[in-house]
């Protein structure tokens, strides 16, 4: 096997690796891809006798090639949330989205979508992949003790401050019993979550109505959710503001937030926010 070929087979022997490393960066396969396929680009134009170790040159190619896709998003933050949803362009695909998501926990590629380029690049390779600080150093062009104290402001960034007690596990559980009644389409299981005097509240941001719209009563926001089931295939559950709530991120973009208010096991309110400054203020964190 001559030396282009060799470099071939293990370049592909190390693309899954390659794409889990650029997807938890980017939180969007179409950008992981890209990323990857540069490595394979710059791969193709080097010695690879030069190369001390593969795996870990690629790996190195692929961060900074994210961290420079970060940057150029850090400076795009003032672009408004519909710019963002137009962005995503026509083919974009929920349901394809959702899976990917749910192979990393949609509520980490939230969170991770909300911290600097550095900080998302220290906590992803050295807590999710084990990279030594001393490597991520290089790239970030920081001190290992520097990148440490990034990854672990990260750290906590990701995982919150507060612990769960039992009324947070409660409340998850009724949560996450909502969600899987409003994703099967479930009308009595959301008759049994929902307080008779239940009121749902949506911004104008979500409705596109000019005023917020307001559900009341059981029935009422129980049909509510079954209209709103496509939506629920791509929310999963997240701690926002130290409470259980759902998230709807598409790429891991912030783009709806339902929070609850219970009276024992029973929802008694749900806000649903979509409005970009709303958004902004809440705390979100993974379990």
């Amino acid at each position: 096997m001559d030396e282009k070929a060799w470099l071939a087979q293990q370049f592909e022997e190390n693309r899954p690796r390659l794409r889990s490393v650029a997807y938890r960066m980017l939180g969007s396969l179409s950008e992981a891809e890209d990323a990857v396929q540069e490595a394979w680009l710059r791969l193709d134009g080097v010695d690879a006798r030069e190369i001390e170790s593969l795996p870990a040159w690629l790996t190195t190619v692929v961060s900074r090639q994210c961290l420079n896709q970060l940057r150029t998003r850090e400076r795009r933050r003032e672009d408004s949330l519909e710019a963002q949803v137009f962005e995503r362009g026509d083919d974009f695909d929920l349901e394809a989205e959702a899976q990917l998501a749910d192979s990393v926990g949609l509520a980490l590629l939230v969170v991770l979508d909300s911290l600097g380029p550095a900080e998302r690049i220290a906590f992803v390779l050295h807590d999710m992949f084990a990279v030594p600080f001393e490597d991520i150093a290089v790239m970030l062009d920081r001190t290992p003790a520097a990148v440490r104290q990034i990854a672990s402001r990260a750290r906590r960034r990701v995982r919150g401050e507060q612990q769960p007690t039992a009324d947070v596990t409660r409340s998850r559980q009724a949560v996450e019993a909502y969600l899987a009644a409003a994703r099967g389409g479930d009308f009595e299981a959301l008759l049994q979550l929902l307080d008779p005097d239940v009121v749902l509240q949506a911004d104008a941001a979500v409705s596109g109505a000019p005023a917020p719209v307001v559900l009341r009563g059981v029935r009422s926001v129980s049909k509510g959710a079954l209209l709103a089931s496509a939506r629920a295939r791509g929310t999963q559950v997240a701690l926002v503001n130290g409470a259980p709530a759902l998230v709807l991120a598409p790429r891991g973009r912030l783009e709806v937030v339902l929070t609850f208010t219970f009276d024992g096991d029973r929802i008694t309110a749900i806000d649903v926010v979509g409005d970009p400054e709303r958004l902004r203020a809440l705390e979100i964190s993974a379990f």
